[in-house]
């Protein structure tokens, strides 16, 4: 009989492996007083961020979950947020507790890794590296690998592919509801953590397979 292939575990990154958000909300404040907009503030900022860099910061400027800002000011303000987020990207980013210890035990258990985020590549690529990161993941999908995004379960296919698995071999954790959509719509295991990016989202209501409380706790879900 061939064994099954092993199981793919893939990652969101921001408010999931990673806290981010103190580098992220620097950037977009600095970007909004360069444009003669108020600041956000860290905490505000930190609900924003999840659904790519350029969604961030079209809530930024309408201070909304699901404004669109005026094309020229957009412009100009996503422009000096790539270049501040790009230049202070791993300031003061940090890997959440428990991260390196389960990433270690998965990959010892024959998993495969991979991370899916919605952030774009030229940020993702050098964050994962500079936290040494990179060398945990079979495979890495950005938020402009494809024309789309999480939601959409276009990117877990992708990665499921990649890992030579397949769905029901497969679970997808992450912070937000975009990572729970796109779970459930690619037919992989949802888990989601708790202490993420998604302050104004109740994600148990959503019907996850799991929500645990630290990324340790991951453990028994992915290796019962």
């Amino acid at each position: 009989m061939s064994q099954l292939p092993p199981r793919a575990v893939l990652f969101d990154l921001d408010g999931t492996l990673v806290d981010s958000a103190p580098d992220i909300a620097f950037a977009a404040d600095g970007a909004l007083a360069a444009c003669g907009i108020a600041p956000r503030g860290a905490a505000r900022v930190r609900g924003y961020i999840g659904n790519g860099a350029e969604r961030l910061i079209h809530r930024c400027l309408t201070d909304t979950l699901d404004g669109v800002a005026e094309a020229p000011l957009f412009t100009a303000a996503y422009r000096e947020f790539q270049a501040r987020y790009q230049a202070g990207l791993t300031q003061r980013t940090v890997i959440y507790p428990g991260v390196l210890e389960t990433l270690e035990t998965l990959t010892a258990a024959g998993c495969v890794l991979a991370c899916v985020t919605n952030k774009p590549a030229r940020f993702t690529t050098p964050l994962l590296a500079a936290l040494d990161l990179t060398r945990w993941f079979t495979v890495t999908v950005s938020g402009d690998t494809l024309a789309v995004k999480k939601p959409d379960p276009a990117p877990l296919h992708y990665a499921i592919e990649r890992c030579g698995t397949r769905p029901a071999r497969t679970a997808m954790v992450g912070d937000s509801l975009a990572d729970l959509l796109a779970a459930r719509a690619a037919g992989v295991t949802a888990l989601c953590v708790s202490y993420g990016y998604s302050p104004n989202v109740d994600l148990r209501s959503h019907a996850p397979d799991a929500l645990v409380e630290s990324f340790a706790g991951l453990l028994p879900w992915l290796l019962p």
